[in-house]
């Protein structure tokens, strides 16, 4: 059995759920939602639109999802699409509410900050899971790290209606999905970008991975998969040479090494596209 936010469901449930709406989509990774109660408290304070802070004074980041962010001070650095309705729209959300923190993985980052799920407890009403709701309402997408993966496949079936009805970031040409093939991808090097293609070949070179989506491999767009990714991969039932061929959408920060590429460190990061 599995529980998410306190509602408990049946493996096949959970399944159906990971399986998402389009037929033949699914994340690579497996189906895990495992929340362990953590902190609980007042929203006082929101930072934007995935950083929240409690009446204790702790700074929580909503892990497994990323709104567009805003410069908080940085300098030279340019607001992204939407950024303050994020940020307004976790104020609507949130602020001077109960949230309980949830934990499915690391619980602090270097900063100090908390890395929770977080459920929202509107005295007489539902209880609200703040990451479901921003990626509904299109306001965020997925975001996923190595040791912090529980409910990604809830939460990418829960963007990926949000992008099909062309919600909120959706709706913004900076967020389109990048095929694989565009060569303006060289020109998005720090970029988090979800990015789709049909895998041409796979090579290996010690203990990584490469997945090549052009012929070029020293120009064309590759992903770069970790040897912890293509452990979890293979627990997962998916040898990496059996994604030759195959349609994927990546998601992940845009690197430039010669030609375009991205570094993929775990399997949540990679949705399979052809059905499988």
């Amino acid at each position: 059995m599995l529980t998410v936010m306190g509602a408990t469901m049946t493996d096949s449930t959970a399944r159906d759920e990971a399986a998402g709406s389009s037929q033949g989509e699914r994340t690579a990774g497996p189906y895990q939602c495992d929340l362990i109660d953590g902190e609980a408290g007042i929203v006082t304070h929101v930072i934007d639109g995935d950083t929240l802070v409690l009446d204790d004074h702790l700074e929580v980041r909503l892990v497994g999802m990323q709104a567009p962010k805003l410069p908080l001070g940085r300098p030279g650095f340019v607001a992204w699409p939407l950024s303050t309705e994020a940020k307004a729209s976790l104020e609507t959300l949130a602020l001077g509410q109960a949230a309980q923190l949830r934990y499915g993985g690391t619980r602090r980052d270097r900063y100090s900050r908390a890395l929770a799920h977080v459920t929202i407890l509107p005295e007489g009403g539902e209880p609200i899971w703040v990451q479901q709701a921003m990626l509904a309402q299109g306001l965020a997408r997925v975001y996923s790290f190595a040791d912090n993966r529980q409910c990604v496949g809830a939460l990418m079936n829960v963007e990926r209606a949000a992008r099909n009805s062309g919600l909120g970031l959706w709706r913004d040409p900076y967020y389109a999905i990048r095929p694989a093939a565009d060569p303006a991808l060289v020109t998005r090097h720090d970029v988090y970008d979800l990015v789709e293609g049909r895998v041409i070949s796979v090579g290996e070179r010690g203990p990584i991975a490469y997945l090549d989506f052009g012929r070029d491999w020293s120009t064309d767009f590759t992903a770069v998969l970790t040897t912890e990714a293509i452990t979890a991969l293979a627990e997962s039932g998916i040898a990496v040479e059996t994604l030759r061929g195959q349609r994927v959408r990546l998601r992940g920060w845009i690197e430039s090494h010669g030609g375009p590429s991205m570094r993929v460190t775990h399997p949540e990061q990679l949705e399979l596209l052809d059905q499988w």
